[in-house]
């Protein structure tokens, strides 16, 4: 196939979409993004050995903290994938690399600011997330370590992002593997080998990270041949610099939404006890597990719509949507059948304290669904980014969050059953917003770009 002109001008590229290209694209990503939540969740199961309610509440208080800071800055993974299978699908190499270089740019920055402001960060955020003293104390060791490695973890994302604008997803798994790996070996050496505690969690991590990002550097230079190419002035492109600017602003506007509700349900669960707050913990890996599952295909959808988009094919981009829907939904279900019939015997195998065991039991059902749930969220968040559709998708996610809280104000009654409920319906929100807003942001989108609606 060859690129085509509209009598409108435009020229349309042709963009293959298929099943297999799906999941071609997915099946890697499905795995590096599982690879992300289990930094989490290796450092769990670690402390859970231990047997003690006071540091796994530690570790959790620090996911929610890290969630927060760190994937909040995600816009940088996201905000780079769309713009580069956007210049992928314009066919414009020498954007490709820019893209990539001003990520970096803007990952250096913001992560040695957060680094210079993390005394601030500290005295800001332990007392809002109410945990008990105990659990206070030894989530500020965690913390004090981790936090060096935001310049390295956002160098991270704005690698994975540009892997995945290019379609090397499958570079991008190995890289998240690797991370993995070293985290899982150095927690089990600093903790429980060496009895390092909380701090070796943290110090893994850290180093795991570090590493990560140093390989990525290398894999990306390599494929340059070992020279960016990339003029100073095409880097500093004021125009473009504003551009991916006001894209991450909006992205990031969204993601700290998403994770203000996320931030929120931990502290209900701290506020209710720290055998609450564990167990929570435990079922909140089981749900970012699921959702980093179905991730792979949000991926797929950015790669492609992002690609289409760039290329001037609305044919594309709907059939790439389409395919995205249907199989997110059906991989959603069979995540949801695997954590009920698993789920339990992931709980044991996560603590070893029993009445943390038998609360996560009890809300197992709510972590079960919302794979389910969040299906429809996680897919047209990957459309949204690909046609960087970032203003609508950040007020989405206000119209959604505040359904949130109407929704656990209105269950307060039910305890944790209700902070559970105002979740799942906070992330149907999510996607029924989406969902609609599609249809008709899909015309203008084309429209602008010379096309016949």
């Amino acid at each position: 196939m060859t690129a085509l002109s509209t009598s409108e001008g435009a020229v349309v590229r042709p963009v293959a979409v298929s099943h297999r290209i799906v999941f071609g694209i997915a099946a890697p990503m499905t795995l590096a993004h599982l690879s992300t939540p289990l930094l989490g969740l290796v450092d769990t199961t670690v402390i859970g050995q231990i047997g003690s309610e006071v540091l796994l509440g530690a570790v959790a208080l620090n996911a929610l903290l890290f969630d927060f800071l760190f994937w909040g800055f995600g816009f940088l993974r996201m905000g780079t994938a769309g713009l580069t299978a956007q210049a992928v699908g314009a066919n414009d190499r020498m954007e490709q690399r820019a893209v990539f270089l001003r990520a970096l740019v803007m990952a250096a920055v913001l992560g040695l600011a957060m680094v210079a402001l993390q005394r601030l960060i500290a005295a800001a955020a332990f007392p809002i997330l109410g945990a008990s003293q105990a659990v206070t104390e030894s989530a500020e060791v965690y913390f004090a370590i981790r936090i060096w490695s935001a310049p390295f973890a956002f160098g991270n994302y704005a690698v994975l992002g540009w892997l995945i604008g290019m379609g090397r997803t499958t570079t991008g798994l190995f890289l998240q593997i690797g991370i993995n790996i070293a985290n899982i070996l150095l927690c089990i050496l600093f903790t429980l080998g060496l009895g390092w505690g909380v701090a070796g969690t943290a110090w893994a991590t850290t180093l795991a990270e570090t590493a990560g990002v140093v390989a990525g550097l290398a894999v990306v230079a390599a494929h340059f041949g070992g020279s960016f190419g990339v003029p100073r002035a095409v880097v500093f492109d004021r125009a473009k610099f504003v551009r991916m600017a006001a894209v991450n602003r909006d992205i990031m506007l969204r993601t700290f939404a998403l994770l203000a509700a996320f931030v929120f349900f931990g502290r209900q669960g701290a506020k209710a006890g720290d055998v609450t707050l564990a167990a929570n913990a435990v079922l909140n890996n089981f749900f970012l597990v699921g959702g980093y599952f179905l991730d792979g295909i949000a991926t797929a959808a950015e790669q492609l719509s992002g690609r289409s988009v760039g290329a001037n094919n609305r044919p594309s981009f709907e059939k790439a949507v389409r395919y995205s829907v249907l199989w997110s939904v059906v991989l959603a279900v069979g995540m949801c059948a695997a954590l009920f019939l698993a789920g339990g015997a992931f709980i044991d195998f996560m603590t070893r304290s029993e009445p943390v065991r038998e609360m996560a039991r009890q809300f197992l059902p709510y972590a079960a669904v919302t794979p389910l749930a969040g299906a429809l969220a996680f897919t047209f968040d990957g459309v949204y980014v690909g046609a960087t559709w970032n203003s609508a998708m950040r007020n989405l996610m206000a119209l959604a969050l505040a359904c949130f809280f109407v929704l656990w104000w209105v269950l307060q009654p039910l305890g944790n059953h209700g902070l559970w409920l105002a979740l799942i319906g906070f992330l149907i929100a999510r996607g029924a917003g989406q969902g609609i807003a599609y249809f008709s942001l899909v015309p203008k989108a084309f429209a602008k770009r010379g096309l016949p609606v």
